[in-house]
């Protein structure tokens, strides 16, 4: 990080680079041909301005040369980032002389300045640090001795209009010193830009004055206020992008573990130590050997993917997006594992050093407190500068220094390895934050959590109390999991550790999302989300085996990243690791057919029709006890709002209570035990009475009943039932007209949309495109057919948030609707603009698989279509079916980031199930096609 000197610059620079010097730009050569064409334009009489052009391109041909050379060699070797960020920064430096010197030779001579004419250009902040990316900014401190004459304004308008030639993005400034330091006292930024100044040409003595008058009259006086703004700025941008260092698509420079937090400790660690490069910090006592060579890795590593992001992406581009981990992860030369794609493997490594960032910027924060010039955790203001400070003792081995719990030394960890879990027990119990030298400790002996350590009954006390008992499992879990104690307590935790999924569900790696997880069922214990999860908190508040709930949850994912079923492995992991954490054998079962069906709750609730009686059978039978049904729904729940913020919403909550509700009938004999006549006859009676309220007669009530077929009344509300009654006597008689109503269904957020059109041959299909016209997302939809030859369907839609439709955007979705069905639009041509695909998105590849279920439902065959999501799939898809002459009932669709399945409730012509398997194959040949015909290409948009 810490640039050369000026001295050195030059053939000394060598082995900074990523290739000589020499081979990327030669000062000499090119100044000799600036001098033959500066003559040239002198001698044809050309102005300042023809003398500037000429010697433009040149230089702009040695510039872009030298940026070839550069890519070139970072090409040849792709792990080279920090040395080809340093070459870019020579590169620029050897420029600007250049551009300098024609100043001073060609555009403005002046043999014999004055005193008011001395003049040095300096870099100031990144540029400064003798860092750059290939599409960074030129940062440029024009210095001058007093107030600027005609003469250096003249010389720097010229250098800066020739570097803008040469389509340099340079931000520069002309002070002088006392200006400097009147703007550094008053804005943190400019002080941190002139603390990273560094001298390129001109008047060197300048340059020494300027750099003494910062530290005698400026940094050695503002250690305190300097640090303390740059932890706040931290914290806001940490804010801006995210909160998390493991966000899936990170920024590389400003996000949390990302370049800005090195520099940050860089800036604070120069201004207070004045020091020189990072490695000074070694001789300070303030990072170790070990630690510094963390910080050198991290760098290296942030710098390599940065320079490979802006090369990728051609302008300065610090997002790794989705697209651009693959073809990161591709340069970086990163290969597919069994259970692991290559970019997961990449974003993996990316995460496990952003944690590292973290781990030094803890230490190194610890250590400012220490030293008093960083706010303690427990103190409303900062103490006066380094002054001395004590300890005060903690329970056991244990003591107070600084405000943080430690060790009085290593013996202790040494000399009983249980340490290092009571320490962590202990800050819990105290609500102390733990010492940077006693993680450093823990550290350098995690080989202590050995075989011997894990199968200590003590240990696995220790940390089952910390999971389940201690009210703060999150702080404890997350400690463990940064400093490594649970990847080697737990060593398959380890393989998950920073493990990135690479798909637009998950927002989180798979160890964040688990702790995130745990945290959520703290949450609902402590009665913090009984708005947002009442069935749950409830639940929890009658009493559960919290025990098996909370390690279930901590290892429902550890079985990811491996060749089979993550479940199935994580089922076989969870026999081993419960035993040896004290938990019975009852206990030990419980958890590992949790950790096997963990997904079966969600799959069952968004992926088939709960209305259906079948479902809630077949679901109860594979749940068979209302214990195990209760843990189900809370730890589903748990884990699905652990996901990402925006993941859990209202209709997958109702989804669930509804499936909760109805599998609790049935497992206990309530109401979901009666038959389907009787559940028929209590749906007809219920509109009955809605209707008599309506002010209907009595014989129309039951002509209104006698439209309708038995799965009218078992699959539809009576609400809904009566919108449908009002629709059929408020629509003309007439094959064209049809009725539509649009209500907000807040307890579900989305909006129900009900259609009574006259029943034709791919009606559904056309119903789902005139939606998908209007941007909606349908989540689920039903369709019955009347005896007088009418359609009743109702779909459940969200805007493209996830929500339901505001007031105000209700007129213009009705309007597209109708327009659509009144065949004003055709859905198939007017939704081509529709389906392109955003850049970032392009890289996500999923294979299409049709499953034929015949199981699930007693009159209708499940198809259910797990494919690559876009707008009007689901038009795509019931117009396949359509031309197959299969009928559909209903259709529920789940979207999981960029994977959709849509299932389909479908009788074929006949009103039969789908049996046949050359049918079956029929069928899915359609659907695949229909999938493939209307793929956009990869990359639009």
């Amino acid at each position: 990080m810490a640039p050369p000197s000026p001295e050195d610059q030059g053939g000394g620079t060598d082995g900074m680079l990523v290739r000589p010097a020499a081979e990327i730009l030669d000062p000499a050569a090119v100044l000799a041909r600036l001098t033959e064409v500066a003559a040239a334009a002198q001698a044809e009489g050309k102005g300042r301005d023809g003398v500037r052009a000429a010697c433009a391109e040149p230089l702009r041909d040695a510039l872009d040369a030298g940026h070839a050379a550069i890519r070139e060699a970072l090409d040849a070797r792709p792990w080279a980032g920090a040395s080809t960020s340093r070459s870019i920064a020579w590169l620029t430096d050897e420029v600007v002389r250049l551009a300098l010197e024609v100043g001073l030779r060609w555009l403005h001579p002046n043999p014999n300045p004055t005193e008011g004419e001395r003049l040095a250009v300096l870099a100031v902040g990144g540029y400064g640090r003798f860092e750059m990316a290939p599409y960074s900014d030129v940062d440029l401190l024009f210095l001058t001795h007093w107030k600027q004459t005609p003469w250096v304004e003249s010389l720097v308008e010229s250098v800066l209009y020739l570097l803008w030639d040469l389509r340099m993005k340079v931000g520069h400034s002309t002070r002088t010193a006392d200006d400097c330091l009147r703007l550094g006292k008053s804005d943190v930024t400019i002080r941190t830009s002139l603390l990273e100044q560094r001298f390129i040409s001109g008047d060197r003595r300048l340059a020494e004055d300027l750099q003494d008058r910062l530290w005698d009259e400026l940094f050695s006086r503002t250690g305190s206020e300097f640090v303390e703004a740059k932890l706040d700025e931290r914290a806001v941008r940490h804010q801006r992008h995210g909160g998390s260092r493991y966000v899936v698509e990170p920024n590389v420079k400003e996000g949390k573990g990302g370049l800005r937090d090195l520099q940050t400790l860089w800036w604070i660690a120069k201004y207070l130590y004045h020091a020189r490069s990072p490695s000074d910090l070694v001789e300070k006592g303030v990072f170790s050997p070990d630690e510094m060579a963390v910080f050198s890795e991290a760098e290296a590593f942030l710098w390599t993917v940065r320079c490979h992001l802006h090369y990728l992406s051609g302008r300065a581009n610090e997002q790794l997006s989705f697209d651009m981990q693959v073809e990161v992860a591709r340069r970086l030369t990163f290969e597919d594992r069994p259970g692991q794609s290559a970019v997961e493997r990449f974003m993996q490594r990316y995460f496990q050093h952003a944690t590292a960032v973290g781990e030094l910027t803890r230490v190194f924060l610890a250590a400012l407190e220490a030293r008093h010039v960083k706010k303690r955790p427990s103190l409303g203001g900062i103490v006066k500068a380094f002054r001395g400070a004590g300890g005060r003792s903690s329970s056991g081995p244990f003591q107070m220094l600084d405000g943080r719990l430690t060790v009085p030394d290593e013996s202790v960890i040494v000399d009983d390895p249980l340490n290092i879990l009571r320490l962590f027990d202990e800050g819990l119990r105290t609500g102390a934050l733990i010492h940077p030298n006693a993680m450093r400790m823990i550290a350098a002996n995690l080989d202590l959590v050995d075989d011997t350590l894990r199968a200590n009954p003590i240990a696995n006390r220790i940390f089952l109390h910390m999971l389940v008992d201690s009210g703060d499992p999150e702080r404890a879990l997350r400690r463990m999991n940064e400093l490594g104690v649970l990847g080697a307590f737990i060593p398959e935790w380890g393989r998950i550790h920073a493990m990135m999924q690479f798909n637009m569900y998950h927002h989180y790696t798979v160890d964040e999302h688990t702790i995130r997880a745990v945290s959520i069922l703290n949450g609902i214990e402590r009665g913090r989300l009984v708005e947002d999860l009442p069935v749950a908190s409830g639940i929890l508040e009658q009493g559960v085996d919290r025990t098996s709930l909370y390690v279930a949850l901590l290892l429902h994912d550890i079985g990811k990243g491996q060749e089979r079923d993550h479940s199935e492995v994580g089922e076989e992991i969870a026999r081993e690791v419960c035993p040896r954490l004290g938990l019975d054998e009852a206990q030990t079962d419980t958890v590992a057919w949790l950790i096997r069906h963990h997904l079966l709750m969600s799959d069952v609730a968004q992926k088939r029709d709960i209305s259906d009686p079948v479902t809630v059978r077949a679901f109860a039978d594979e749940v068979r006890t209302p214990s195990r049904l209760n843990l189900l729904l809370v730890l589903t729940a748990c884990d699905i709002m652990a996901v990402g913020p925006g993941v859990w919403n209202n209709w997958k909550a109702q989804l669930l209570r509804t499936l909760h509700r109805r599998t609790r009938e049935a497992l206990t004999g309530g109401a979901g035990g009666l038959s389907g006549v009787d559940r028929l006859r209590e749906a007809q009676d219920a509109l009955r009475a809605a209707l008599t309220e309506d002010g209907w007669t009595e014989a129309e009530i039951e002509r209104e009943i006698d439209r309708h077929y038995a799965p009218f009344f078992l699959s539809t509300t009576t609400e809904t039932q009566r919108i449908f009654a009002r629709l059929a006597r408020e629509t003309p008689d007439d094959p064209s007209a049809f009725g539509a109503d649009f209500t907000q269904d807040e307890s579900r957020d989305a909006t129900r949309v009900c259609f009574h059109i006259a029943d034709h041959p791919g009606l559904f299909s056309r119903l789902a495109g005139a939606l998908a016209l209007a941007g909606a997302d349908v989540k689920d939809a039903r369709i019955t057919t009347t005896s007088d030859g009418y359609a009743h369907s109702v779909f459940w839609i969200q805007d493209g948030d996830g929500s339901t439709y505001e007031t105000a955007r209700l007129d213009r979705l009705q309007t597209m609707v109708r327009r659509a069905l009144m065949g004003e639009v055709v859905a198939r041509e007017a939704l081509k603009p529709k389906r392109k695909v955003k850049k970032r998105e392009s890289k996500f590849k999923l294979a299409t698989h049709v499953i034929f279920d015949n199981h699930s439902s007693d009159i209708y065959t499940v198809i259910e279509v797990d494919t690559r999501d876009r707008v009007g799939l689901l038009y795509d898809l019931t117009r396949a079916l359509a031309a197959a002459n299969i009928s559909i009932h209903s259709a529920i669709i789940a979207t999981y980031g960029e994977q959709a399945v849509d299932v389909f409730y479908v009788k074929d012509l006949f009103g039969l199930k789908i049996t046949s398997a050359g049918k079956m194959k029929t069928i899915e040949t359609r659907l695949r096609a229909a999938i493939e015909a209307a793929a956009p290409e990869d990359g639009e948009g």
